[in-house]
Formats: structure tokens, sequence, C-alpha cells
């Protein structure tokens, strides 16, 4: 099998040759750039600035020569504007060093400063008058959002005015790059296509603040959103009736500029789980979330042939028969570390309704700290219990953070190809 029939195998509960590999693919599946620098100098390759296609989490793109040596099976269609708003399709990039050296390439709009204390704060759309709206410490790997949003007025509450900034139409310029970008992706390479479309994601913390906004109005600090579900509860609904409007317009374009190109589209990050438990009840979230999540789905089944992608930290095993009855095709990462989280039960009850995509390996505390033999381990366990039948892909349970080694994820990657080539022999068997 090459890469794509590989994947598409996988999503569909098909046992393929051997497990598909993501890194990269999408904003939850990739590589702070200092690790990927260091990751690249470890393997030989050209040492050379990170282009960062994630801007909050300082995400490096996944070059052609280290996705070969990952033997990653995933490729992401990007937009082409940044997390701040920035336009990417201009070929002219900024230079900006991260505290501990290393060179990164920003879309050239951006526009930044750096304060005494050396964080560096980000501006929206690259407009200095304004706010900046993200910072990162001068020891930091990544920017965190800055509450920026005026107090409410609780008499006077406008949620679709609020909004309106951030749930947008997908314009003809952005329509026509997805075309050719998705055409060029498709006939010129042989990987699974992701459509990284976002924009369902309900109440994301990483979003709902704003970073690419000028002036974010309305409630969105997230504990005064939690908040809300109990003191203005019509809010809540009339913001994700406006969200929920503006994504399926916006998945009708996306289908028309992409087509059958791509095999999943990314639809939402919002997380439910902490390490110890659930955020929220679920009564609360079949009240809230699960029915607009339910009529995304049904645009998405009805209408493409995609799967749909959703990213969900944390514990939620409490939550799966509800994502299974709201129409999710494929749960990411599935955060084994968390409570409840049990790798073998869930693949038993579940493995045949949704596809787990990554999980395997620990990034918290076995990717950054375990030894070698840790590493393997973990890894080889996890896939073995999730990859029968089909229904995986491999990957970390998260984005592999800044300071991680890189002989410990080049640990990871050779499990994961031993398990594959033993997959490969007993399937040529």
């Amino acid at each position: 099998m090459n890469s794509r029939e590989r994947v598409i195998n996988a999503i569909n509960h098909i046992q393929p040759d051997q497990v598909p590999v993501d890194l990269g693919a999408t904003s939850q599946t990739g590589i702070n750039a200092s690790a990927l620098c260091r990751l690249r100098k470890y393997y030989g390759l050209p040492e050379k600035p990170i282009e960062i296609y994630e801007m909050l989490q300082m995400l490096g793109f996944v070059d052609e020569d280290l996705r070969k040596i990952v033997r990653a099976d995933v490729i992401g269609l990007e937009l082409p504007y940044d997390s701040l708003g920035i336009d990417r399709t201009n070929v002219a990039r900024k230079h900006f060093t991260m505290g501990d050296g290393t060179e990164v390439l920003f879309a050239q709009g951006n526009a930044w400063y750096e304060d005494a204390s050396g964080a560096t704060y980000l501006y929206p759309q690259g407009d200095t008058s304004v706010q900046p709206s993200a910072v990162m410490p001068a020891s930091g790997y990544f920017f965190d959002n800055i509450d920026r949003a005026e107090p409410i007025d609780e008499d006077h509450l406008t949620p679709r005015q609020d909004f309106e900034t951030l749930f947008s139409v997908i314009n003809d310029d952005t329509a026509k790059y997805l075309e050719k970008n998705a055409a060029k992706l498709f006939d010129e390479t042989e990987y699974a296509i992701i459509g990284n479309l976002g924009g369902g994601g309900l109440a994301d913390p990483g979003i709902f603040p704003g970073p690419a906004e000028k002036k974010p109005k309305g409630i969105r600090r997230f504990d005064e959103w939690l908040l809300a579900h109990y003191l203005y509860p019509d809010y809540i609904k009339e913001v994700f009736e406006f969200q929920t409007e503006v994504m399926i317009k916006n998945l009708e374009i996306y289908k028309q500029a992409v087509g059958d190109r791509i095999q999943i589209v990314w639809i939402s990050g919002t997380d439910f789980g902490t390490q110890s438990g659930a955020m929220m009840n679920l009564d609360m979230f079949r009240e809230f979330y699960k029915p607009y999540y339910t009529r995304m789905n049904q645009w998405v089944h009805q209408n493409t042939g995609w799967k749909t992608f959703y990213h969900c930290c944390g514990s939620i095993v409490d939550f799966l028969d509800d994502f299974v009855d709201m129409g999710m095709d494929i749960l990411n990462p599935l955060q084994l570390s968390a409570k409840g989280m049990d790798a073998a039960m869930i693949k038993r009850k579940y493995g045949r309704k949704l596809v787990f995509w990554g999980g395997g390996i620990d990034t918290q505390n076995t990717l950054p700290n375990g030894s070698r033999d840790e590493i393997m381990n973990q890894v080889t366990e996890r896939m073995e219990i999730l990859s029968e039948g089909g229904g995986y892909v491999f990957g970390a349970i998260h984005n592999i953070m800044g300071n991680v080694r890189p002989e410990n994820i080049a640990s990871m990657f050779e499990a994961a190809h031993r398990c594959n080539e033993k997959f490969a022999e007993k399937n040529n068997m």
C-alpha cells in the first residue's frame, strides 16, 4: 500500500499493511520548532531556520526529508493564514530567535516586541496600534493568549455581534488557494490529506480569546465562559448557533474547493477532559455542545466521503458514547495517561466505532523523561493494542514539546517502525 491507501484503510476500520504514522499533519500532532530543529540535526539533515505553521504553539513545518525518515503517511492542507490572522501566501518571511537560540521564520506580516524581561508579545494581524494578543516568556517555547475583551454589559448581551469577527465565511481568494493546494498535494504526493479547516471548535480556549482579532468583544475569558453556562445559557447557545451556521457554510465552500482530494476534515480542538475527570457533566455537554456538533457531522456525512477529525484531551471516557452518537469519526489523541482512559477497554468497546489517532506515547512524562527502553516498550504496547483490526493512526498524545531530546523522539519512531516491520511480515505470511 502507499500512504494514502494505508490511511484510507485504517480510517475505514480495515486492517492496513501496517499502522499509518503522523507527524506534523495537524496542529495537535506536530512538533515544536525547538525540538524540530534539534531532531533535524540529530538525523544529519541540513540545518536551517524552522518555518512556523501554527504561531501560538510554535509548531514547525515537517519537511519532506524528515517526513521520509519518520515514514509519515499523512500531510495537512493548511489555510493560507496563520493563527494571528497573517497571510502566509507571501513567500517573504521574518526571522525570529527563540529563547533557546532556535531560529524560526514567521509570515511577513507579523509584528512583535520584546519587553525588559525578554518576553515577546505578538500583535493580531500585525497591527501595532492595538493591544498585543499573545505572549511568550523569555525562556518559553510557545505563546499564550492574552485576555483583552472589555467587561460585558449583563443587560445588553449581543452574542452574534460579539463574535462576528471571529467566525467568518471563507472568501474567494482562500477558496482558490485551497483548491490549488489540495490538487497539488493529491496529484504530486501519495500522502493521505487531512483538511485543516477547523472553525467548529465550540468554546475552544485556544481560539475564543481571539488571537487574530484586533478588538475581541463579549465573553472570552475561559473561566467566565464556563460560568456563563449557568448565568447566560441563551448567550452560549446563540454563539454556538452562529458558529455552526458559519461552519456549515464554510464546509460547503470547502467541499467545492477541495472535493474528494482530502480524506479527512479537521473540525474541532475543544477539550472536554482534565487529567482527573471530565470538564463538565454529560447533561451540560448534551444540552450545549452535542446538538451543534451533530449538525456539523451530519452535513459532512450527507455531502462528502470525508471522515471528521476531533481533538479532545483528558479523561473523556464518559463522553465516548455521545461522541459516537453525534457522528464523530476520528478521535485524537486518546490521552491514555488521564484517569479511566484504559487502552484495552476503550479499543474493545469503541474500536469499531471510532478511529483513534495518536495516543502512542505519553508526551507529558514518558517521551520527555523516559529511558530508551521505557519509550520503546510503551510505544510497542500501545500499538499492539490499538492497531488490531485497523482504526488506528500512530502519533504521540499531543504535540512534541520544545524541550524533548531528539534521541527520545527518534526512539519513539524507531519503536513504531519495528512494530510495523513485524506487522508487515505477519501480513505477508
